[in-house]
């Protein structure tokens, strides 16, 4: 993911867009760039790696643009192409008149790109975003309108997009647009701002419209107009931001759980940020204080924790064990505390809690800690009362989140799990470098294969419909995925009030099956490798007792067609890695049942997002 920034008013511009930039820095480090409207044309410029580098090279320039008042600002987290110069943003069109800046992945980019290159467009960089430059100045031709020539640009883009464009023949105006991407206005008295998030221009003004999908808007420095997707009016709603304006507000979307299960890739690449450099770097937990010569003394690891990331805890056991070699237990906290444990100072525990104030956890850390253990905490709030016990903390940076129903800080704590797993790796070396690089690797690129699921949901939504009616609900997995049954279950089970139950897939036949007939769904976690064909068998069995089956899998094979009522198809991506991407369906699958049904989707019976009494 990356921040865009853009401003049309009366104020210099310079100063808002690097400022702009500045405070979107979360979202990407590896190049940035401006582009500001000088007199009668617009001057880029960008710069490679963090946004001092930007700041040096405007210093030079910055006599050519101290009158400026419009412009467009990116900072970026390479996808497409190398961090370069040339594959930096803005982008420009072959006529040199349009720019744009790109939050997202164009999908269908080698399509257009051949289509393009065939109407005459030569294209400098590797990135998707080039096509949107061109495709927008080839409209533009034919109707000599911005705004007309965005609509009908983005008619024929497929994929997760917010956009900022200028153009040198029409002054004093930016048109934007969004699609599965977040993109809001600021609303001021010296003219329009826009940004992927509101600390881009919160020091400006605290008024600000959410664009909705498809929505496009035409932004001067004394006017804004939003139209939809069929080029119809839309009266803009000004919402006042409160102090947190980011976690209370819905942000255009229906519920907070939605937004928040839409915020996941840029969870994931807030966490990695300033941890996960490269492939071939080692990963930098700065708060963890675990040396070789402690690794080595330990005999044992607890991992303990409630509901959600008891579950994340689940996939840390498997990873460290894996990784490391260490024997890892893992524990409700609820139990935890009212048995005699094990725990000695050979002996790290690791707390688990999104809150950092789960009644059951902290009392288990503190008896851990009264024991001698050392006490690692992993948590989304790095100023509570758990994180104060820690010798070590590991913040999940995930945000704060409304929703009851844990989305965002689930995904935060296992790629949480996967960093520290990897990072004791390292330190212990139990992982061959190959190894090492490869599973790095593959990480980087998570948070663009979230967002293909986030852009894909028809599948998704359809299954939900489907299965909406139904009493029980069964999830299945096998090896590092069990987990990822119990939570997706767990997940339906809080917001529809649907009995949904995971099992290991080899215990059906101990049991569940029973159960099982016309009336019962059964999802199948079917990723590609280890446990995949036994987990086809166990599939088949469902099958043969008239279970109704669904499948959610990264694999190809025409089998599935024949055994599965549903398929729902996830990028392909190493088996061990598998949990960050399976989840994402089963979120939304548990959402979509539950907004079908009539649910509070927010706000289920019973529950409560913080548990501070044991």
């Amino acid at each position: 993911m990356c921040g865009i920034v853009g401003y049309v008013g009366s104020n210099p511009v310079l100063d808002i867009l690097l400022d702009g930039l500045e405070q979107l820095e979360y979202r990407g480090y590896d190049s940035s760039g401006i582009a500001v409207r000088n007199g009668d044309k617009i001057n880029v410029y960008k710069a490679v790696g963090k946004l001092k580098n930007l700041r040096e090279e405007l210093s030079s320039h910055a006599y050519e643009i101290q009158k400026s008042t419009s412009g467009i600002g990116h900072i970026r987290w390479a996808t497409h192409g190398a961090p370069t110069v040339v594959n930096a943003h803005p982008h420009v069109s072959n006529c040199g008149k349009l720019v744009v800046v790109h939050n997202g992945i164009i999908e269908n980019y080698k399509e257009l790109k051949s289509k393009l290159e065939a109407q005459g467009c030569t294209f400098k960089s590797q990135t998707d975003t080039e096509t949107v430059a061109h495709l927008v100045a080839l409209k533009y031709e034919e109707v000599k309108d911005l705004t007309k020539a965005v609509g009908l640009a983005v008619n024929e883009i497929e994929g997760a997009y917010a956009l900022e464009i200028m153009h040198a023949d029409e002054p004093d105006k930016i048109v934007i647009t969004k699609r599965n991407a977040p993109l809001i206005i600021g609303v001021a008295n010296d003219g329009f701002y826009a940004g992927s998030d509101i600390p881009a221009f919160i020091k400006h003004t605290n008024k600000a419209v959410y664009l909705s999908d498809n929505q496009i808007a035409t932004l001067t420095s004394s006017s804004m107009k939003i139209q939809d997707k069929d080029g119809n009016e839309v009266t803009p709603k000004i919402e006042q931001l409160p102090w947190e304006p980011v976690a209370l507000s819905k942000m255009g979307y229906k519920h907070f759980m939605l937004k928040e299960i839409h915020e996941q890739p840029d969870v994931v690449r807030n966490i990695l940020f300033g941890k996960l450099h490269s492939a071939d770097t080692p990963i930098e937990l700065e708060e963890v204080k675990l040396t070789r010569e402690h690794l080595k003394s330990l005999n044992r690891i607890q991992i303990i924790a409630c509901g959600t990331s008891l579950h994340a805890g689940m996939i840390g056991k498997y990873l460290i064990e894996d990784f490391c070699q260490i024997p890892v237990d893992i524990e409700a906290s609820s139990e935890y505390i009212y048995r005699k444990t094990v725990t000695d100072e050979h002996t790290l525990v690791i707390g688990v809690s999104q809150s950092g104030e789960t009644a059951d956890t902290l009392t288990a850390i503190k008896q851990a800690k009264a024991r001698g253990s050392h006490i690692l905490i992993i948590t989304n709030r790095p100023d509570s009362a758990m994180a104060r016990e820690a010798d070590s903390l590991l913040s999940v940076n995930a945000g704060i989140e409304v929703s009851v129903a844990a989305t965002k800080s689930y995904i935060a704590q296992l790629t949480s799990f996967y960093l520290l797993a990897l990072f004791m790796a390292e330190i212990k070396e139990t992982l061959d470098n190959v190894k090492l690089s490869t599973l790095k690797s593959e990480m980087l690129i998570l948070p663009q294969k979230i967002e293909q699921i986030l852009s894909n949901k028809d599948k998704i939504q359809t299954c939900a419909r489907k299965y909406s009616g139904t009493r029980d609900f069964i999830y299945i997995a096998r090896g590092i995925n069990y987990p990822t049954a119990l939570e997706g279950a767990l997940k339906l089970k809080e917001i529809s009030y649907i009995n949904a139950t995971g099992y290991p897939a080899g215990e059906l036949k101990h049991g569940p099956i029973a159960m099982l007939d016309e009336t019962m769904p059964v999802l199948s976690i079917l990723m590609k490798g280890s446990v995949y064909d036994k987990l086809l068998s166990n599939s088949e069995e469902a099958r043969a007792r008239n279970a109704r089956m669904i499948a959610l899998t990264n694999s190809d094979s025409p089998k599935l067609d024949e055994l599965f009522d549903c398929i729902i198809k996830v990028p392909d991506i190493d088996e061990i890695l598998s949990p960050i991407i399976s989840i994402i369906p089963l979120q939304l699958i548990a959402y979509y049942i539950a907004e079908f049904l009539g649910k509070d989707v927010d706000q289920p019976r019973n529950l409560a997002k913080s548990v501070t009494v044991e």
